[in-house]
């Protein structure tokens, strides 16, 4: 009789238990929420109306378990063991689940929006065709469904740690088409809804995927399974908090009032939410407990996986409602008191006030993504300084300082006036954009974060990675020697004004909540480099001459200026169809506002100047001093024999001269 497998026994079950609580959950609510009901124009039938949302579940359990389970490998597994290589086996297994199920949701998609039935002639298929290549909803799903299908290849042929960390990002990176067709994606606060949405992704992947990797892969090392769950307790802590604050935001968007949780749809969230908190009784209360036991070998261990199979059934329940979810109409679309103004056709949302001093104080417009990012760095930072006091050790106050100083910083800039008015103002788009690179870096930079992470963090000893192993990987990788170069660190900062200005990608980074984003890290990270080459503390390529930093300080400052004045002297809109079309019926004049701007990217970037030729000139003395006192410490111990062996060489010089 041929043995059972129990990794393959094992996935079985794990995903079973997922699938089927995920397909209840859908009947349940579908059938609650209305969306099983036939649509009065074009139904698409029964067969699609019921197959959509338990496909698309089914394709979510594949994608959450494919990345998840990468994410986990990264993070917790060994480099080049058998453990690793099971994991990225389930990787490539789920990732083919994701794009089989992935394509039949993409085709029962088109029909339930045409309304059509499959057919096999012509006519059907390039119909088809024209809805992937030509309508976005098309074409965000085709290339969810490429990034599921080249994950799948990549599983199978890649075996390395840096590889499954590549893969990870490569995948989350996939989701970001869903965040965008996402049921509150389209909702008139659409970068609120979209980020709340990646968000909710990102959380509910690591935290499904991971536990069904923990499920899955369990094996009889009692030490190293104690490491794995303690690793996934680590990941489950944080994604539990990202899925509820991103699940609140994202209720809060559809659900337009507290009174609209009564309705059919309310019901449904407060069943998702009752779903998270007996998730998060089951951390605080059972695994903080068991993991000790596990340690021991304690017959506890058998209890935590079956633990575990209870979470995998009601973590299934709250993908289920909330695929259901997205079937449902909600009793409140923001979208229903939409005037259509200049300013709210171009950003989805209606012209503010003008723009007054206490303003700048007073109006907010919260992304809850630089918000969570800036959090977590200070949390993360504060937690290192901490550990780093209980075992004795110092760490500056300044340090500490500058570096939650920065991320407050970047919180006002994100989440203040400068993104309230950045879309319709173009100075206060320039006057953001200045502080992201050269104002936050330079309070981050001297917090010399990585230094930090090296001195607190844990050495870990089994051959796996966790923060401090991949922040020195990072560090030492040869795009990052590249990058952080001082000489290309310069030349990017410089030109990066130009590039980004005087081409197409400033029409993306304004039309598209994507490209807005991608301009937040660009500018920021382009700062941090630049800054870091001039003043950082934490280890990276070797320091240029202080001499020579300040000609590159004055060499880039010299470019921004001449950047101003083109700005300041132009004749012409940047974005014409943008800036020049608000519609805005206070402030100055759009070309106006744009030379205004010109005048801040010349003169306000010279305060943080100013400051880094400080610091630079203050480092450079105390460089100098250091050498000094190094050498008298190096002539003490030797008895003055330098001092003795300098007089020596200018006596033989003075009998030279007299010869002469």
């Amino acid at each position: 009789m041929t043995q059972k497998n129990p990794f393959i026994s094992r996935a079985a079950v794990g995903f079973a238990l997922v699938a089927a609580a995920l397909g209840v959950a859908v009947i349940v609510g579908m059938t609650i929420g209305g969306g099983a009901a036939a649509t009065s124009l074009a139904d698409a039938g029964v067969v699609v109306r019921w197959g959509l949302p338990l496909v698309k579940g089914v394709t979510n359990i594949g994608t959450a378990v494919a990345i998840g389970s990468l994410a986990f490998a990264a993070y917790a597994m060994p480099a080049k063991s058998e453990l690793l290589s099971k994991t990225l086996n389930l990787a490539a297994f789920a990732a083919g689940i994701w794009t089989i199920f992935g394509a039949v949701t993409l085709l029962f998609t088109y029909l339930s929006i045409t309304g059509s039935a499959f057919s096999t002639d012509n006519t059907f298929g390039s119909s088809l065709w024209l809805f992937v290549t030509n309508i976005q909803l098309g074409q965000y799903l085709a290339l969810n469904l490429l990034a599921g299908a080249l994950l799948t290849i990549g599983a199978l042929m890649f075996q390395s740690l840096t590889a499954t960390l590549i893969m990870t990002a490569f995948g989350l990176i996939g989701e970001i088409p869903i965040a965008l067709t996402g049921h509150a994606s389209g909702a008139a606060n659409h970068a609120m809804a979209v980020n709340s949405i990646g968000i909710h992704l990102v959380a509910v992947i690591i935290w499904v995927g991971g536990l069904v990797t923990l499920f899955i892969m369990r094996t009889d090392d009692i030490a190293q399974q104690a490491n794995l769950v303690k690793r996934y307790s680590t990941l489950a802590l944080v994604a539990f908090g990202l899925v509820a604050v991103s699940g609140v935001a994202a209720a809060m968007i559809r659900l337009g009032s507290l009174s609209n949780l009564f309705t059919t749809y309310g019901l449904l969230v407060s069943f998702k939410a009752l779903c998270l908190i007996v998730l998060g009784a089951f951390g605080a209360m059972y695994r903080r407990r068991l993991i000790g036991q596990l340690e021991t070998g304690s017959s506890r261990g058998k209890t935590f996986f079956r633990l575990a199979a209870a979470e995998l059934a009601v973590m299934g329940v709250a993908m289920g409602l909330g695929t259901a979810l997205s079937r449902t109409a909600p009793p409140f679309d923001p979208l229903s008191t939409f005037v259509p103004t200049p300013a709210a056709i171009l950003t989805g949302e209606q012209l503010p006030a003008e723009l007054t001093w206490s303003g700048w104080f007073t109006d907010w417009k919260i992304d809850i993504l630089w918000l969570l990012i800036a959090i977590g760095a200070i949390v993360i930072y504060l937690f290192g300084v901490i550990r780093l006091s209980r075992r004795g050790d110092k760490w500056p106050v300044m340090r500490t300082v500058s570096w939650v100083a920065g991320w407050l910083f970047m919180i006002y800039i994100t989440c203040g006036a400068p993104n309230v008015y950045e879309q319709y103002l173009f100075s206060v788009h320039m006057l953001g954009h200045m502080m992201l690179t050269m104002g936050v870096p330079v309070f981050l930079v001297p917090g010399a974060p990585v230094t930090l992470l090296l001195r607190s963090a844990a050495k870990r000893k089994d051959g796996s990675r966790g923060l401090r192993e991949w922040a020195l990987w990072a560090v030492h990788t040869r795009w990052a020697r590249f990058f952080s170069n001082p000489i290309v660190a310069a030349i990017n900062f410089a030109t990066s004004l130009v590039v980004f200005y005087f081409t197409p990608i400033f029409g993306w980074a304004t039309r598209e909540h994507v490209g807005h984003e991608w301009m937040i890290v660009h500018f920021v990270i382009t700062g941090y480099l630049f800054v870091q080459a001039l003043v950082g503390i934490d280890p990276g390529p070797r320091q240029l001459p202080y001499a020579v930093r300040l000609m590159l300080l004055i060499g880039t400052l010299t470019f921004h200026a001449f950047f101003g004045l083109s700005l300041m002297t132009g004749s012409g809109l940047l974005l014409a169809d943008w800036y020049g079309a608000m519609g805005r019926t206070w402030g100055v004049d759009p070309l106006a506002d744009q030379q205004n701007g010109g005048a801040i990217a010349w003169g306000i970037g010279e305060l943080p100047s100013a400051v880094l030729t400080l610091i630079v000139c203050v480092q450079w003395f105390n460089s100098g001093t250091r050498e000094a006192k190094r050498l008298d410490r190096a002539s003490d111990r030797s008895g003055n024999k330098d001092i003795e062996d300098y007089n020596a060489y200018l006596a033989r010089l003075a009998k030279m001269e007299e010869r002469r």
